[in-house]
């Protein structure tokens, strides 16, 4: 393999210690070449700690640095856009946290500015790369349950510490993120969802902020329709007393359950069948993603998640919110 990726990071905090940055490292013919924040001493020990050459204070900086031939963003979504499109202008590679932005118009104006330049744009819905998920969109594909008629999930959690104290968190500040933790967490699942089971059409639903705790919306329903005809429906409540993730797949001849973020094994139930499957994710949970990347790179295999994708998670998002 002669040609090596030289990737910098924008936003070098703590999704990219261990769940994404090392991957960069990792994965053969690429290599983590530079990191930037804005705090350049946080930079300087985090390129330190990760054998990484370069740092910076300056995103402009690493964008234009000769030797970078892809950026990976993973700084809060209300910046996306603004350095994406800085990136897109010097046409280099890209890869954006997710969600790609906290509204479909941005969105669709990254996604558009690196399609007219024609330069590669993925974004981190890793799940879709993961080993676990696969297995079910196998079992989906392979027919084991028959024709699907609903999807349903419910996701949960008690509120924490920061969020009782009303401390500041971005993930919390509707100016970033409308409907707080849902669009952090509901994004993963939701995209998920589309991989599996093919684009959403319509979608609707209502978003409360019940306990007052922050700005952002902090109870969420949904429902939505897929193209095949696929009826879904969704709760996500973060204020409650017990976490809980539960996620069914209904067909004409069984039934499919997993959770999106805990480690509860999947399940397929069929008949008499019935099939129990504990598949692990890796230490850094974006190395499959990752390593997708470099075979859409350089073996012409297709990413399951692209600018492309992502913008339409986006606009079902949006949707469930706009009422």
């Amino acid at each position: 393999m002669s040609k090596v990726y030289k990737w910098g990071i924008i936003g070098c905090g703590n999704v990219t210690e261990i769940k994404s940055g090392p991957a960069y490292q990792k994965v053969e013919g690429f290599e983590l070449h530079a990191v930037m924040r804005r705090d350049i001493e946080k930079a300087q020990d985090y390129a330190i700690r990760h054998n990484v050459p370069k740092f910076y204070g300056d995103a402009d900086q690493l964008i234009s640095d000769p030797e970078i031939d892809a950026v990976y963003i993973a700084t809060p979504p209300d910046s996306h856009c603004h350095y994406a499109l800085k990136v897109a202008e010097a046409k280099k590679i890209c890869c954006i946290e997710k969600p790609m932005a906290p509204t479909y118009k941005e969105c669709l104006l990254i996604n558009n500015t690196f399609e007219t330049q024609k330069t590669p744009l993925f974004v981190a819905y890793y799940r879709r790369s993961l080993p676990r998920f696969n297995k079910v969109k196998t079992w989906i594909d392979n027919n084991e349950i028959g024709k699907i008629r609903h999807i349903s999930w419910h996701l949960s959690k008690p509120a924490n510490n920061i969020d009782l104290s009303k401390a500041y968190n971005w993930r919390t500040d509707i100016k970033i993120a409308h409907a707080g933790y849902f669009d952090d967490l509901a994004s993963h699942g939701m995209d998920l969802f589309t991989y599996f089971l093919g684009d959403i059409i319509e979608a609707n639903g209502i978003a409360v902020n019940q306990q007052k705790l922050y700005t952002a919306m902090d109870a969420v329903t949904g429902s939505w329709l897929h193209k095949s005809g696929i009826t879904g429906s969704g709760s996500w409540n973060f204020g409650v007393e017990k976490r809980e993730d539960h996620v069914q797949i209904y067909g004409e001849k069984g039934k499919i359950s997993f959770s999106v973020f805990d480690k509860n094994p999947i399940i397929l139930e069929s008949g008499p069948h019935k099939e129990i499957m504990n598949i692990g994710n890796p230490e850094n949970i974006q190395l499959f993603h990752v390593q997708n990347i470099k075979e859409h790179l350089l073996e012409n295999k297709n990413h399951p998640s692209t600018g492309k994708t992502a913008l339409h998670t986006t606009w079902v998002l949006e949707n469930i919110l706009k009422n």
